[in-house]
């Protein structure tokens, strides 16, 4: 059975790849950029199956109107994919007001824009997929990237609330964290704040790697979009999917090291309670949030 894509940031990167695998696979799909002219080699193979759409993410009327335009050209959406996004480098404070707004505007508020206008129509048919392109910067803080991971953190937060409430109407939601893979992300779409003194070896280190060349992404965006197609047909997709043996390795650090502080600390987590206050898990509250696991 073939499905119906919605795809943003198709022209290049994973987008591209995924959009190209999506069709030699015999999928259909609505690929969104902000020059649909660069899909024009793709619209002459496989003609109506895929629609080109005009599309800046951070646009709501603009997502509206696309999210309409795919439905009237294919009838249904079966899987909704937010790939669009771009990085930046710098000190937390050295960022302007702009970079901050628009990071924060495409890497998380577009993403959450385009899943509530597919939203009703997946709900009216009890099913669909939402991937959410983030990073295993959405489960790890570094230096130099505060703006990018603190979006990609809201992502992932989003996200799992999101999948725990539509669960019970058929709709399925996984999170994608990728490592580096081999796409311009670190190249000609990375942006980067104004140098401030003092972060020449923590987020002036990462600069260096990043514009010097030195810096190698270990991932394939054409393996990772077969990954992707593969997942779409599991029966029981994952929450969370990490990418790359880069991503895998940081965040299995990170996970051991937020497990030995959290028992470190468990005493006085505790100690805030009231005196009169039941086991949390216990109360109807917590039973509540459980059921959504």
């Amino acid at each position: 059975m073939s499905n119906v894509w919605f795809i943003t940031g198709s022209s290049r990167g994973l987008g591209r790849s995924l959009t190209t695998a999506v069709l030699a696979h015999g999928d259909q799909v609505a690929a969104t950029a902000r020059n649909p002219e660069q899909l024009n080699d793709l619209v002459a193979e496989y003609g109506s199956r895929i629609l080109p759409l005009t599309l800046d993410v951070t646009d709501t009327a603009q997502v509206e109107q696309a999210v309409a335009a795919a439905l009237t050209h294919f009838g249904h959406l079966d899987v909704v994919v937010n790939n669009a996004g771009f990085g930046i480098i710098g000190a937390a404070e050295a960022y302007s007001e702009e970079q901050v707004r628009s990071q924060l505007e495409t890497n998380l508020h577009a993403p959450i824009a385009v899943t509530r206008a597919v939203l009703p129509h997946l709900r009216e048919r009890r099913r669909g997929h939402i991937l959410q392109i983030s990073s295993g910067g959405g489960r790890v803080g570094n230096p130099g990237v505060s703006i990018y991971q603190a979006a990609k953190f809201g992502l992932g937060g989003f996200s799992e609330a999101l999948a725990k409430e539509v669960a019970p109407l058929g709709i399925r939601v996984t999170c994608v964290e990728p490592g580096g893979f081999r796409t311009d992300w670190a190249g000609a779409s990375m942006s980067y704040a104004p140098e401030v003194a003092g972060y020449e070896t923590t987020v002036g280190a990462l600069k260096h790697m990043f514009q010097s060349g030195a810096y190698v992404p270990m991932g394939d965006p054409d393996k990772a979009a077969q990954v992707l197609l593969a997942l779409v047909a599991h029966p029981k997709p994952p929450l969370h999917l990490l990418l790359g043996s880069d991503s895998l390795g940081l965040v299995q650090q990170a996970e051991a090291d937020r497990s030995a502080e959290l028992e470190e600390w468990i005493p006085v987590s505790r100690s805030t309670d009231h005196d009169a206050a039941e086991n949390f898990l216990d109360t109807d509250l917590g039973k509540q949030f459980l059921k959504g696991k």
